[in-house]
């Protein structure tokens, strides 16, 4: 049996699920260094750095066009190391700016600004897929931990309960991914619109350069997504592959 779990565990159709997602992804991210690159070294015509974007976006409460009480006043602010590490966390409504942001007066620092804007709107207005997101996220964290280890000692021992069991603690993985979209193309959104309707770009240069910056970051979560579902998809072929070998 060790042989033949081993045979399974090993089997190259890991690389054909694997190998598009992995190549996506390596994609997206080139594409979101070259567009930040590209738009870091191009100033916004206000010369707001990051740090005094975000402090336009909240003292005028996220915009004259939000109807549903989004206001984004209470924020806090810090700095972080690192680039492209900027954050919203709604557990201390804080917002996180990276280096490369916060000081950054460029057309990709407000884009960056802006988004994690976006998730502190969501946050204030009770934006329901991103409190899905947080609420999982516990399950999340233990279906990653816990999920290949209940698969793996499943195969090995033949015992299909606990295989299955594992899969679907491995599923949680997908499920975050897939609720993750939705959350990060409607915080790019809003981004979008803060930046308008508080008159942060003023042309349609600056328009694009947001909109590349932000559209962007937007495939590393499809990449992402598309990565947890093959996954799973290996771990089912694996799971039906041995029990049909079974028999």
């Amino acid at each position: 049996m060790g042989g033949l779990a081993m045979f399974y565990w090993w089997n190259p159709y890991y690389l054909i699920f694997m190998a598009p997602a992995l190549l996506f992804m390596l994609y997206a991210q080139w594409r979101v260094q070259s567009a930040y690159a590209k738009w870091s070294r191009v100033p916004n015509s206000r010369r707001l750095t990051g740090a005094q974007t975000a402090q336009a976006i909240v003292q005028q409460g996220g915009g004259p066009n939000i109807s549903d009480g989004g206001d984004l006043g209470g924020v806090g602010l810090r700095g972080i190391a690192g680039e492209l590490t900027d954050n919203y966390d709604p557990r201390t409504n804080t917002l996180s700016l990276s280096q490369s942001t916060i000081n950054s007066a460029s057309v990709a620092s407000m884009a960056v600004v802006a988004h994690e804007l976006g998730h502190a709107q969501q946050d204030m207005q009770n934006y329901l897929p991103l409190r899905v997101r947080t609420g999982i996220v516990p399950m999340v964290n233990i279906g990653a931990q816990l999920g290949p280890i209940l698969f793996i000692i499943g195969f090995f021992l033949n015992f299909t309960p606990l295989v299955w069991l594992g899969i679907a603690f491995f599923s949680l993985a997908f499920v975050f991914a897939l609720i993750t979209l939705p959350v990060e193309l409607n915080a790019s959104r809003r981004a979008m619109n803060l930046l308008a309707d508080n008159n942060l770009i003023t042309d349609d240069q600056e328009r694009r350069g947001a909109r590349a910056v932000l559209n962007a970051a937007a495939l590393t979560y499809v990449a992402g997504m598309l990565t947890a579902l093959l996954q799973l998809l290996y771990y089912i072929m694996l799971a039906s592959s041995g029990r049909r070998r079974r028999r």
